[in-house]
């Protein structure tokens, strides 16, 4: 795991530090942890890293904790964050911005290891179900459930996501539909699209049309074939099917 850690005070973060190492042996995982002592340095951070877990002290001069979450989540919907703080006066608020857990100050170490088991878990599922994506805004780890469809365009893949994000990166479809083609629910209808059928509202003769209105093109002579495999993963995945 790659935690980041970040708090003005320093002594507060080798606290946290020690007892994430202390919980890693306990684990017997391999940990790297990061620490930073404000929000715009672990802003920079986070475009080159990908951290599995977050912890974040609110209460920081400049940018506080709040704040750097926004713009965190700009960059990452989905890496956990765990708001650090003396008062819960702040809660309410940081899971506005999708807080996973919100630690009171000072730390007890066996309510700390329960919430790492907890994050662990998390962590481990979501590996199993997601893409390393590398975009101009950083890297970023997709969940595979909030992937609608990918395309090509030009030199670049766009990956649509179901909050309505585009992200962009460079690669090559071709290389993302054999990755993902383990999944049931991922199927290539078109050289340049990959689509999660979860997505799917309407199938006509010549177009797929996404539940974000999206259409992709069917080639001439798929339209069968295309249904047929929709139809197949509705019936395997137990939907109501008339």
């Amino acid at each position: 795991m790659k935690i980041a850690i970040c708090d003005d005070e320093v002594a507060v973060s080798e606290v946290t530090k020690s007892l994430l190492q202390q919980w890693a042996i306990h684990q017997s995982i391999s940990l790297s942890v990061h620490c930073y002592e404000n929000g715009d340095a672990l802003i920079l951070a986070q475009k080159s890293e990908c951290f599995d877990l977050i912890f974040l002290d609110v209460l920081m001069p400049l940018l506080n904790g709040i704040d750097t979450a926004k713009e965190l989540r700009r960059q990452n919907q989905n890496v956990p964050i765990i708001f650090l703080t003396s008062s819960p006066e702040f809660a309410v608020e940081s899971y506005s911005v999708g807080a996973y857990f919100y630690q009171l100050k000072p730390i007890w170490e066996e309510s700390f290891f329960r919430l790492m088991d907890a994050v662990l878990a998390e962590c481990e599922k979501k590996k199993k179900n997601s893409l390393i994506l590398r975009s101009k805004d950083g890297i970023t780890r997709i969940d595979l459930q909030q992937l609608e469809y990918c395309e090509v365009l030009g030199r670049k893949l766009l990956f649509h996501l179901g909050n309505g994000a585009v992200l962009e990166s460079a690669g090559s479809l071709d290389d993302l539909a054999g990755q993902l083609m383990q999944y049931s629910n991922f199927f290539r209808p078109h050289r340049s699209f990959l689509v999660n059928m979860e997505y799917i509202q309407n199938i006509s003769s010549r177009s797929i049309k996404m539940v974000n209105d999206a259409e992709i093109p069917i080639p001439h002579g798929k339209c069968s074939e295309i249904k047929n495999t929709y139809m197949e993963y509705a019936f395997n995945g137990e939907q109501a099917v008339l």
